[in-house]
């Protein structure tokens, strides 16, 4: 009889079931037993180690459920007479659970891998900072689906601002909101302010601003119903820094490093935001202690040889005028239109030459001509070394993988 068959089917689940859960409970005691070895006395421990030998009995000889049921039973009240659950065991585990895993991110963020996010466009186009593009308005925005996936994979955000009444750009007001998130306060003629997530200025060789990569300026018309500025803002990559194997080997020339900025004078006088105690650059490691450096645009030598390597060859792949997959060489002038305060110090004319000290490093950008490096500060000291870029996680777009 078919029903016949399901119904004894049914009835071998339920004690399947039964015998594990009595299993755990055998399990449990055990563990109790082994953790409060110095707690329990001579006799409660003889009595649930006696119970738990019955129930595992009961179990392991396959023996009716009534049996296993009472074995059961029995353990249970001698647990709680002997080793009684904490009332808020449920909560404290939960707590435990949580608190071990902070502490195992901690150790894996300070000693193995670390996050950091690029803001600057001074390693472009091998690491993109936070990028700007202009969105003209025959161009309609994607659907919201859209947007979500691109916001997901390449972390793409759009941004508009429209004024409805005819108006002027009085003022430009850079707004910082959780400590890290960058807007912009537009402030208009006519009273109306509009706010944007993007950034005011841009970074170290960066385009994500509104000043220049959305083509924003005070005193810019508006005409009724035209967009403030509109386009989109992507995020800039997201890297795993290897913290491990520069405590078992030196850093070599051709990394993509990262090092803290604290003690660099040049750096800390010029560049460091005065909030913020300490700032990461990353850029490429050119020179080794004790290397003597020079730049014939666009190329870089290294103890007068050329210097050789993947990443130094495809640097140099490129010049100003013709640029090669975004790459324009290495840049050793103070050409127009740079900003005063990063004006080159060293390796300013082909014929000028940089000898790395022996307690330091020199770093040198990819994206040269829009990069504040140890040409303008000098060296990177040893101590200051962080790691090496390991790999982009995030967005998922054309960078994503080893950093190179």
């Amino acid at each position: 009889d078919p029903h016949f068959r399901l119904e004894i089917g049914e009835v071998e689940h339920v004690a399947a079931v039964f015998r594990h859960e009595a299993d755990l409970l055998a399990r449990h005691s055990r563990r109790v037993i082994h953790h409060r070895l110095d707690l329990l006395g001579a006799t409660p421990r003889t009595e649930i180690e006696k119970a738990t030998d019955e129930l595992e009995a009961a179990v392991r000889t396959k023996q009716p459920q009534s049996e296993v049921e009472a074995a059961s039973g029995r353990l249970e009240k001698i647990l709680h007479r002997h080793a009684p659950l904490p009332t808020d065991a449920s909560w404290r585990e939960n707590v435990e659970v949580i608190l071990v895993a902070i502490v195992l991110a901690v150790a894996l963020r300070a000693y193995f891998v670390q996050p950091f996010r690029i803001p600057t466009g001074s390693m472009e186009p091998t690491l993109n900072g936070i990028l700007g593009h202009p969105l003209p308005r025959n161009v309609a925005e994607p659907n919201f689906f859209s947007r979500a996936f691109q916001s997901l994979a390449l972390g793409r955000t759009y941004v508009e601002a429209v004024s409805p009444v005819a108006d002027r750009v009085e003022r430009l007001v850079p707004v910082k909101r959780f400590r890290f998130m960058d807007y912009t306060r537009i402030e208009c003629a006519s009273g109306r302010n509009y706010t944007v997530h993007a950034a005011l200025t841009g970074y170290d060789g960066g385009t994500a601003n509104v000043r220049n990569a959305l083509g924003l300026r005070v005193g810019k018309p508006i005409e009724a119903g035209e967009p403030i500025l509109r386009g989109y803002i992507d995020t800039g990559d997201q890297v795993f820094v290897d913290k491990f194997t520069y405590h078992f080997r030196r850093p070599r020339r051709g990394d993509v490093f990262v090092f803290r900025t604290t003690g660099i004078h040049g750096i800390e006088v010029n560049f460091t935001d005065p909030d913020v105690r300490s700032q990461f650059y990353i850029k490429r490691l050119a020179g080794l202690p004790n290397d003597t450096l020079r730049i014939d645009a666009p190329r870089l030598f290294i103890n007068d040889e050329l210097a050789q390597g993947y990443g130094f060859e495809r640097v140099m792949s490129g010049t100003q005028q013709a640029p090669h997959d975004g790459y324009s060489g290495y840049a050793n002038m103070n050409y127009p239109g740079r900003n005063e305060a990063s004006s080159f110090h060293f390796l300013r004319t082909p014929e000028e030459t940089f000898r790395v000290p022996d307690d330091g490093y020199f770093a040198l950008g990819d994206n040269s001509y829009n990069s504040s490096d140890s040409r303008v500060w000098g060296k990177v000291p040893q101590n200051n070394i962080v790691g090496r870029g390991l790999w982009v996680y995030w967005p998922l777009g054309s960078h994503w993988g080893k950093v190179r």
